[in-house]
């Protein structure tokens, strides 16, 4: 039995789409700069092995990921290339990054000096791959003191441990319209850069906000692509950008029961929703425990090119929808995606659900089937 494809109801993610959003990106950088694909999250849900190798054909120079599990998971399935790990990793599983040929985020003096001990105890062999986080108002990891940064590059430099492979920061507000807490970590950020005579091979500032609407400012030779790469706007609606960029995932189901419901008949889970004549409703396999949204309950999905209501809660394996008139099983329903002239966007089932696209992504989990198109 081929486990998780025997349900209706699949992500359908579109490769091509994805590399041309890559591709998009580069056209507006300089020729020089790099690019590396934020795959972090399951590759924000699309699927993160098949993702990352999508990326690096697409030109991608490598990879970032948020755990080193992840970074693992993809050295095990032949992804090469430069892998970062952009949270903090234990000093302890740190060899284990080294061994791999895996990069590792350090944002304190104390983290460098208890690695060093460890690897000079133990006689670890292969040096540490080290980007250095700065903490430029995101305030979350990473050095804020121009001076103890300084004394970070030091160690790297000096120890055959360590191979100080770059540096970079975060940018909180890059994705608002109004600029002014963005150029204050920018202002920080360049005091770090200053502060070297020589950079790293790798320096980024640039999110995938910053890559959309602050290019000019951006004073480094590598952007981050996270949420932009998969086709969808860091700011939900509140910027546009010039860029053409290319949803890449397609959540899709399938009508798996019908019935004509009477006037005055009630719905799923609390009677919420009552018919109020004679109305075809059908049932989709998808619920809550895909990562489809509770509170989708009286949103919209798309058959045959028509917008069709939630009827009722969704439940944690299915759902109802109301149709015009009635379709056999096995009729598409589109939850996310495009049918006919219609669509239907991530931006808009965060709308739904008062949270941001990058929720809505990242929950949908691995018992949706997920196929690979060109």
């Amino acid at each position: 039995m081929i486990s998780g494809r025997l349900r209706n109801t699949e992500y359908v993610i579109n490769l091509r789409a994805l590399q041309d959003n890559i591709q998009a990106q580069r056209a507006v950088l300089p020729a020089d700069s790099k690019i590396l694909a934020v795959v972090k999250a399951n590759a924000y849900g699309h699927g993160l092995v098949p993702v990352a190798q999508a990326a690096m054909h697409a030109g991608a120079t490598g990879v970032c990921v948020a755990i080193l599990d992840e970074a693992l998971e993809l050295r095990d399935c032949g992804v090469d290339a430069i892998t970062l790990v952009l949270g903090i990793t234990p000093v302890e599983e740190a060899n284990v990054a080294a061994e791999a040929g895996v990069s590792l985020t350090v944002g304190s003096l104390d983290w460098l000096i208890k690695y060093h001990q460890f690897a000079r105890q133990f006689n670890w062999n292969k040096p540490l791959k080290v980007h250095l986080a700065i903490d430029t108002g995101m305030g979350r990891i990473g050095f804020t003191n121009v001076a103890e940064f300084d004394q970070a590059v030091k160690i790297l430099r000096q120890y055959p441990e360590f191979d100080f492979e770059g540096m970079f920061t975060h940018f909180a507000t890059a994705d608002s319209a109004d600029a002014t807490y963005f150029n204050r970590q920018y202002t920080r950020w360049q005091k770090f850069i200053d502060s070297l005579d020589e950079l790293p091979p790798y320096t980024h500032m640039a999110n995938s906000a910053t890559g959309l609407w602050h290019r000019q400012q951006i004073t480094a030779n590598t952007v981050r692509m996270g949420i932009s790469m998969y086709g969808y706007n860091p700011s939900g609606k509140e910027l546009t950008t010039d860029l053409k960029l290319q949803p890449v995932g397609t959540l899709k189901s399938a009508i798996c029961f019908v019935k004509k419901l009477p006037a005055g008949e009630s719905v799923s889970y609390g009677a919420t929703y009552t018919a109020q004549q004679d109305e075809w409703l059908a049932t989709v396999p998808i619920g809550y425990a895909d990562g489809y949204p509770r509170c989708m309950t009286g949103f919209k999905v798309l058959v045959d090119g028509q917008y069709c209501p939630i009827a009722g809660r969704v439940c944690m394996d299915q759902m109802m929808i109301r149709l015009p008139k009635y379709y056999p099983v096995d009729t598409p329903v589109i939850l996310m995606g495009r049918s006919g002239d219609k669509e239907i966007t991530a931006e808009d089932l965060a709308e739904q659900a008062q949270t941001i696209n990058y929720e809505i992504l990242t929950n949908f989990n691995n018992r949706i089937h997920r196929s690979y198109h060109d």
